[in-house]
């Protein structure tokens, strides 16, 4: 099956005489699965995750815990709040290439920081309920990978407000990149969560 969903079989003469143009991105999008797929064999993970799931599960949140677990949607909150601070940096991105809109940009970059500290914390209560040590560990790497693109916008914040413009661009651009990835990691756990349960 490729990445239209369709096998070749399947498909019209058309689409199929479309794909080799497709290959290298289907080729690179196949090696980043796979390498994905492999943070699930990372065992060095396992102390680490050992000594963290206790302490995330030891947090004094009362009632707050179940808000943060979706328990009132039926599902995950940490997918829906993710939206916010992912909207708003993608669009500083944006803004940062803009001239003049250097103020918008920074507006963005804070509203994204704020709105990613409930998204972080409601990940980790997820991922301390986590049934495998498999999704642990990618769990694991996507929360590395989230705190840090949430401290490269922090600094990237704090250089803005020191007019340090440039500066602020090139880390928040970073932590564009850096978020990206996490979230693919994210999502690649969460389809396979919700495939596991069907």
């Amino acid at each position: 099956m490729d990445i239209t969903g369709a096998t070749a079989a399947s498909r019209p003469e058309g689409v199929r005489g479309s794909l080799p143009a497709l290959r290298p991105v289907r080729r690179i999008l196949d090696e980043t699965l796979d390498r994905i797929d492999g943070l699930e064999q990372l065992q060095q993970l396992d102390p680490l995750a050992e000594r963290l799931r206790p302490f995330v599960r030891s947090l004094p949140l009362g009632a707050v815990r179940e808000g943060l677990r979706g328990g009132w949607l039926g599902y995950s909150a940490h997918p829906a709040l993710v939206q916010i601070p992912i909207g708003c940096w993608t669009s500083a991105a944006v803004l940062d290439l803009v001239p003049g809109e250097r103020r918008a940009a920074t507006l963005m970059v804070a509203l994204g920081f704020l709105g990613a500290l409930p998204a972080e914390l409601a990940g980790w209560v997820d991922w301390a309920e986590l049934p495998t040590a498999e999704e642990r560990r990618a769990g694991l790497v996507h929360a590395t990978a989230s705190a840090t693109a949430t401290t490269l916008y922090a600094l990237s914040w704090a250089a803005r407000l020191r007019g340090r413009s440039g500066r602020g661009r090139m880390l928040g651009f970073a932590g564009l990149a850096v978020a990206t990835a996490g979230g693919m990691i994210g999502g690649h756990l969460a389809h396979g969560r919700s495939a596991d349960a069907a």
